[in-house]
């Protein structure tokens, strides 16, 4: 946990640095956006790949390979001063991601003891979870009070520190990849798990847009400050969210539970669009966001337990680069409508993406009846150890 901290702080870090150097670089939100949606859709496009080069190969090779490289290119990108050259940099630097939490994941199960296992996903959801608090707020503070390349070059070495430290961790040694048999399908061509994709691509592109809304609004306002404040709020809303629902997953079915979650947050969304960046839009959001941390917790349990054998990395991985690969269109397409129109418009696509996935899961309910039940205990550890962002 500690050696993978300064990795996970780098991660929570890297968005609003790249936008905010963008931004300030060129003077264009919609640059910034599409800057930011670039690295996303490069990160999310090849994590399914990652988490597949995981449950193959191991993580080692993979960590020490990508975790210097991509410090390298964050070093490269924050040197760089044109438009096109700051946006090709970020693609580069979003296919160079390495995979932090993807190895995370698996390796508490060969260093605590079963009946200790699911206190250490709990606190370690909680630990991922609080980088989404500090790393915005340390991002934002230091690329307005200081410069965007000091938080840049800040993300480049507590990537290198973290990465190549959890490559030496000696539960690497200890950690098999899952076995997977023959009559296994592909993780595509399993109903339930492109079910959960298509309601991902909708999510994925709601979820993109709000997270461009929120910077471009405050930098329109004149308040850019208050950028991390608001997304500090929601990573602590995730958080308790998240926890809550954690202590309650054993008590009622997986599904159950995700539907009515799903209800309340699109319900908690319908004001979005008419909130300013002060008191309305941080209550609002604070209360998607507790909807967000819990429904997360469902989903996983529910992808755990109709993923196919042999798949307990690459099916996260692949489910993020549907909805990864969409967010970064939703990042691009936000930016571009947040300075020629309206973030206003981006936090009402939110709600309407939200309310459309609401309806995909509803609709194909059927698809999803083995995890309509309690999960066991085994399922619902495998949940709480794959709480966390899947794209690095």
């Amino acid at each position: 946990m500690i050696s993978s901290f300064p990795a996970r702080l780098a991660y929570g870090m890297i968005s609003l640095s790249i936008f905010f150097k963008v931004q300030q670089a060129t003077g264009s939100i919609a640059a910034a956006g599409l800057a930011t949606g670039v690295n996303g859709v490069a990160g999310a496009t090849t994590a399914g790949l990652r988490g597949s080069l995981i449950d193959k190969y191991g993580m080692k090779i993979p960590l020490r390979f990508f975790a210097p490289t991509y410090a390298l290119l964050i070093l490269l990108f924050s040197s760089g001063s044109s438009k096109t050259q700051l946006i090709v940099f970020a693609g580069i630097l979003g296919l160079s991601a390495p995979p932090i939490n993807l190895s995370i994941r698996p390796l508490w199960k060969v260093t605590v003891t079963k009946d200790q296992i699911r206190t250490a996903y709990a606190i370690d959801t909680a630990v991922m979870n609080s980088v989404g608090v500090f790393g915005p707020l340390l991002a934002t503070t230091l690329s307005l009070s200081k410069t965007p390349e000091l938080a840049l070059q800040i993300c480049s070495g507590l990537i290198c520190i973290g990465g190549l430290a959890l490559s030496k961790s000696p539960q690497l040694k200890r950690w098999k990849p899952e076995i997977k048999t023959s009559k296994d399908l592909a993780i595509w061509r399993t109903p339930a798990m492109q079910l959960l994709m298509i309601e991902g691509v909708f999510i994925g592109l709601g979820w993109g847009a709000f997270d461009i809304a929120i910077p471009a609004f405050t930098t329109l306002e004149n308040i850019p400050h208050r950028t991390g404040f608001i997304f500090a709020i929601m990573a602590i809303g995730n958080v308790i969210g998240g926890l809550v629902a954690g202590m309650v997953s054993r008590k009622t079915s997986s599904f159950a539970a995700f539907k009515r979650i799903y209800f309340y947050w699109f319900i908690f969304s319908l004001p979005l669009a008419f909130t300013y960046p002060n008191w309305s839009m941080m209550l609002v959001t604070a209360t998607m966001s507790l909807m967000a941390g819990g429904l997360q917790v469902f989903y996983l349990e529910i992808s755990e337990a109709v993923r196919p054998k042999g798949t307990a990395v690459a099916a996260l991985g692949w489910l993020w680069t549907v909805e990864g690969t969409f967010a970064s269109l939703g990042t691009a397409l936000g930016g571009y409508i947040s300075e020629h129109f309206s973030p206003r418009y981006c936090l009402a696509l939110t709600t309407l993406c939200v309310g459309i996935g609401y309806l995909i899961m509803r609709s194909g309910a059927n698809l999803l009846k083995s995890a309509d039940r309690i999960p066991t205990e085994n399922e619902d550890t495998e949940a709480w150890e794959a709480n966390l962002d899947t794209n690095k």
